[in-house]
């Protein structure tokens, strides 16, 4: 050592990625019964965030607050980074996000044809446009409905089929993050399996981020990178699907989990290889 001191070290803070979604403290009660009780979310861009408990759980209703057709009576919900309030910062964070309902028969307008349906959202944000059914063309061929007639009606399509239009519908804004509210649960099994297929392709090729509603472990084994449970409205336990599904800590949890057949928590995701 020649006694010299040692330059000071540029030490500099690794800067922390702003997550796409971030809810705290949401609360939401409906008279004297509270529905979600300070429940915080975060969803990072190209992940899917799985939020799982029995029925009245109060997961749908933490969806349609997140997406705004629920009012919370306290927490924020920050997009991007910035904070949900306003019109002018809602309207432009719904045309961020996508939703996939449970039925697709309950959610689909029997009215309109297919392409209709595709259409509501462009028309909604003022989108739509000279080259509107050209872009519906498009969305409908992405989620497996090439060469469908859009002039046609819904009653001409099986369940499996007009959920594929229902995503069709959710992608219409180029959204970076798709909510999925049981979307899976009123098909027939050998169709589940496609949509949830369908439904990560598209993950893979558009770079979405899912929050996705469901009772069934098994789904969320397949899908999830990370499970939030939820009971009677709290967050009982978070974790990464590996683990929530390998090694669960509540006893809840491991209810939940006693109710699915066994499967490998490395099988989770349907003809994929699992991310690393």
């Amino acid at each position: 050592m020649n006694g010299a001191v040692p330059a000071a070290c540029d030490v500099r803070a690794v800067p922390t990625p702003v997550p796409l979604l971030e809810a705290t403290g949401i609360t939401k009660r409906f008279g004297r019964h509270t529905a979600l009780d300070a429940v915080d979310l975060r969803i990072e861009q190209g992940r899917t965030v799985s939020i799982v408990g029995e029925s009245g759980s109060g997961k749908s209703t933490l969806a349609r607050v997140l997406i705004g057709l629920e009012r919370a009576d306290a927490g924020t919900v920050h997009f991007q980074g910035e904070p949900v309030r306003g019109r002018r910062t809602r309207q432009r964070f719904r045309r961020s996000v996508g939703m996939v309902f449970q039925d697709p028969y309950e959610s689909i307008d029997p009215r309109l044809t297919i392409g209709e349906v595709v259409a509501e959202p462009l028309r909604a944000h003022g989108l739509y446009g000279d080259g509107g059914r050209e872009r519906v063309r498009d969305l409908l061929d992405s989620v497996g409905m090439e060469g469908v007639d859009q002039d046609a009606y819904p009653h001409r399509f099986s369940g499996g089929q007009r959920q594929r239009v229902c995503i069709a519908r959710a992608l219409a804004t180029d959204p970076g993050l798709v909510v999925c509210d049981e979307p899976t649960s009123a098909l027939d099994v050998s169709v589940q399996a496609q949509i949830l297929n369908l439904l990560l392709d598209l993950q893979r090729r558009r770079g979405l981020a899912y929050l996705f509603i469901t009772h069934d472990l098994d789904v969320v084994r397949r899908i999830s990178d990370e499970v939030s449970v939820l009971l009677r409205g709290t967050v009982v336990e978070h974790g990464s699907a590996e683990q929530i599904t390998r090694d669960p800590r509540h006893d809840y949890t491991r209810r939940l989990l006693d109710a699915v057949p066994a499967a490998s928590p490395r099988e989770r995701r349907i003809g994929a290889a699992p991310r690393p």
